[in-house]
């Protein structure tokens, strides 16, 4: 994962003081800092002269400005069942994280292929998705595209049917570090993606739990069901 120190230029935040502090405590790196106690930290920083500093945080929002931010500023992607967008309040709200839940063999997968189908089809944007479990499916993925643009199969259907198969990446990632390094990535590339008109509308993780399970230390499912 990558060192704190070449986060710096990105994020001004992440000064010399505020790496000089992480150093102190074993951290250089992302991978140390998620993996370290955090209640510990902020103990630590408490009794810092540049308390203040390092526990710089977006400003606070009552309840009642972050209602008027989902209503104005979050669009809302259809997942192209409308029962469960129905359940969803509307669809998938952009900027905001969608947990799906549910027993083995429900068609939680098929959820996201479908969403990941209708995204790409209809909102004419990028789908990064990130399969841990060997689960995703062009096949499938053909199936709903065909579906839901109803392209013919003369040329200019053909066009639109790649285009629209070509804007759904995914990824193959079987731990929890792969992942990090795949979202670490699609940050970096994010000003560029927005220049070029291509930026990404939908991320899917399927399944996290799978990444999840190993750093429990334990085969169970502790309420992380897949």
């Amino acid at each position: 994962m990558a060192p704190l120190k070449a986060l710096e230029a990105e994020y001004p935040i992440l000064d010399p003081n505020f790496q000089a502090f992480c150093a102190s405590h074993g951290i250089f790196s992302v991978e140390d800092f998620l993996i370290h106690d955090l209640y510990e930290l902020a103990a630590f920083a408490e009794q810092q002269p540049t308390s203040e500093k390092l526990k710089q945080h977006q400003p606070w929002l009552n309840g009642l400005e972050l209602l008027d931010d989902a209503l104005h500023n979050k669009h809302v992607l259809s997942t192209g069942r409308e029962g469960i967008d129905l359940l969803l309040g509307g669809g998938l709200r952009e900027g905001q994280l969608t947990e799906i839940v549910g027993p083995s063999s429900c068609g939680k997968t098929q959820v996201c292929l479908l969403a990941a189908s209708n995204v790409a089809t209809k909102q004419m944007g990028n789908v990064v998705y990130l399969d841990t479990g060997n689960s995703f499916s062009p096949q499938r993925i053909a199936q709903f595209v065909g579906h839901i643009a109803g392209c013919a199969f003369d040329e200019a259907g053909k066009r639109i049917f790649q285009r629209i198969m070509n804007s759904i990446v995914c990824h193959s990632v079987f731990d929890i570090f792969t992942m990090f390094n795949v979202l670490h990535r699609l940050v970096i590339n994010f000003p560029s993606q927005l220049q070029k008109g291509g930026q990404v509308r939908l991320l899917i993780v399927d399944s996290i739990s799978s990444l999840i399970t190993p750093i429990l230390g334990n085969s169970g499912s502790q309420g992380i069901d897949h």
